[in-house]
């Protein structure tokens, strides 16, 4: 025991000279003002670092990193990096945080306290005039934010992963999403992390979903804010560009994300909307095979047990600066962006370069959902799978989710499993799945989720996308329309995954095609309430569902 102290006291002491030596480093080079108070016209003082070199006396471009994260004193670190590229780096925290916590309200001021921070940092005699942005997450939303009335000085935007409030945060395709409620419990009012066992208390016990914030003994503002605006409305709407805004935004901007990033659609979205009402916008998109880390700093070379290509080993925090040096300081132009649309082709070490979304497939293939077939011709005459979901039933889960994006055995979790013949050839999948869904129902509502897979020769499965949609919004995600008990409703497929993957010679497409039931969404009991203060009562008889063979997925290939 003795030994075990010394050897941790010891621990303990390099590492503090080691933290006392990088600190007296980081002193010998950088200027950093800590604690810095920008004021806004609200009369609320942001709080905000400053970094920059010693030796770079004379006025310069600033980065400008927004944040609603407080880590400590490494913060300082994206300061820093801005520093290390002879910029002036600058860290300003969202509203209240570092503050008064009093003050925060996700997303709502971004717009406004974001304009007078660059106007205050425009007027700094370190400043030369110019300011850029890039981060990811909140930070590449808070970007889409401050551009629908830009600032003279705001040269560029990096929005990097970034979501879209209402739309994929804290509800994808309006079904709410497990922690969204942690997310601003723990991230934003800095309790404690809520126990693992929380969403499990809620699904087996079956209270209504705006209830969760009531087991932790308290009612958390943010959350049951969120769960008043069900429909992508007015107040979502209302915190990124509007047409008319998308329509001015002319200054140069780089959207980054991933095909396994979690807000890839939100990122995507932005860049569709920005190009759709600004056809000539400079707005260049880069996509690859990363998760949410990764489309925004650096790639894991194995991704959830994928080997990437090696091609895709690329650092989207560094892409970032080399786009801010092009801009800012007529560096070259980053030698990946060689078109509009630049995305990693899964599997063949390549890069694809096209100047459109919908250049990336040259052909799209449309598969019929028959008797557990996907079949390329509709049948003559409609047949149906059925499908019971007992809501009652806790002992069993309709969860798609694995830890790993390749795996050996296939379970359906009590979905219906569909798949094609074999390829005869291979091609490629280049954008999302869509599609539209024919079906029957005993219930007003219901939550799909759909997984896609491509089942490899050696019978091991990849997982391409999944969609994850409320059947009532997905005619129009800003006005509820409920489903018809016994009538057949057709279902639209849209706002799913972009994926870019080579289908080899012997493959078969595989999706499984299923209603939630587990906890880490929320539940929807078709009872045609809103689904967030349904109880596990509302549930009533099992839902039954007649999908029928007239349903379809449409693939974007590309054949050559």
């Amino acid at each position: 025991m003795k030994y075990i102290f010394t050897m941790l006291c010891l621990f303990l002491a390099i590492s503090a000279t080691s933290f006392a030596q990088k600190k007296n480093t980081a002193d010998s080079i950088y200027h950093i003002q800590k604690n810095v108070l920008i004021p806004t016209k609200s009369g609320v003082d942001i709080s905000a670092i400053i970094a920059h070199k010693k030796v770079n006396t004379q006025a310069m471009p600033v980065i400008l990193f927004y944040t609603t994260y407080h880590q400590g004193e490494g913060d300082a670190i994206f300061a820093r990096r801005s520093a290390d590229r002879d910029y002036v780096g600058v860290v300003a925290y969202a509203r209240g945080i570092r503050t008064d916590v009093e003050n925060y309200m996700p997303y709502e001021n971004e717009q406004s306290d974001i304009y007078d921070i660059i106007d205050w940092i425009s007027k700094q005699d370190w400043c030369n005039g110019e300011v850029g942005m890039y981060g990811g997450s909140y930070t590449g939303f808070s970007q889409w934010a401050t551009v629908k009335k830009i600032h003279p000085a705001l040269k560029t935007i990096v929005p990097q992963v970034a979501v879209m409030p209402g739309f994929d945060f804290p509800m994808q395709n309006n079904v709410q999403l497990g922690f969204e409620l942690n997310w601003s419990h723990t991230n934003i009012l800095g309790k404690e992390p809520i126990p693992a066992s929380l969403l499990w208390e809620w699904y087996e016990r079956g209270y209504a979903y705006s209830k969760i914030d009531s087991a932790l003994g308290y009612t958390n503002p943010h959350f049951q804010k969120w769960l008043q605006h069900l429909a992508y409305d007015e107040y979502w709407k209302s915190l990124v560009p509007t047409a008319e805004e998308y329509a001015k935004i002319d200054i140069p901007v780089l959207t980054t994300t991933g095909y396994f990033d979690g807000p890839q659609i939100s990122a995507v979205e932005y860049f569709k909307l920005h190009n759709k009402y600004h056809p000539k916008a400079k707005h260049y998109l880069v996509i690859g095979p990363y998760d949410h880390w990764g489309g925004q700093a650096n790639p894991s070379s194995n991704l959830r047990g994928y080997e990437i290509d090696s091609v895709a080993n690329i650092s989207m925090r560094k892409l970032a600066y080399e786009w801010l040096d092009w801009i800012l300081k007529d560096a070259p132009k980053p030698e990946l962006l060689k078109d509009k649309v630049n995305f990693q082709l899964m599997g063949t070490n390549t890069w694809r370069h096209e100047p459109s979304l919908q250049a990336m497939s040259n052909q799209s293939l449309r598969m019929y959902l028959h008797n557990n077939n996907l079949a390329k011709e509709v049948s003559k005459k409609p047949v149906f799978q059925q499908q019971t979901i007992n809501f009652t039933n806790r002992e069993s889960m309709n969860n798609y989710f694995h830890p790993t994006l390749i795996i050996d055995s296939l379970d359906a979790s009590n979905g219906i499993v569909y798949a094609s013949e074999t390829f005869e050839k291979a091609f490629s999948i280049n954008g999302p799945f869509t599609g539209q869904l024919v079906l029957e129902t005993n219930k007003r509502d219901m939550d799909i989720s759909i997984s896609f897979y491509e089942q490899t020769e050696d019978k091991n499965y990849f997982l391409l996308s999944r969609y994850l949609g409320r059947a009532s919004y997905a005619k129009d995600n800003s006005q509820r329309q409920l489903l018809t008990p016994g009538k057949k409703e057709q279902i639209p497929l849209n706002a799913s995954h972009i994926i870019s993957k080579e289908i080899k010679k012997g493959s078969r497409l595989v999706i499984v095609v299923n209603v939630n039931k587990h906890p880490f969404e929320i539940i929807n009991y078709g009872s045609g309430k809103e689904p967030s203060e349904e109880i596990i009562t509302d549930a009533g008889a099992p839902m039954i569902i007649k999908w029928f063979s007239d349903s379809y997925i449409e693939i974007p290939v590309w054949e050559n």
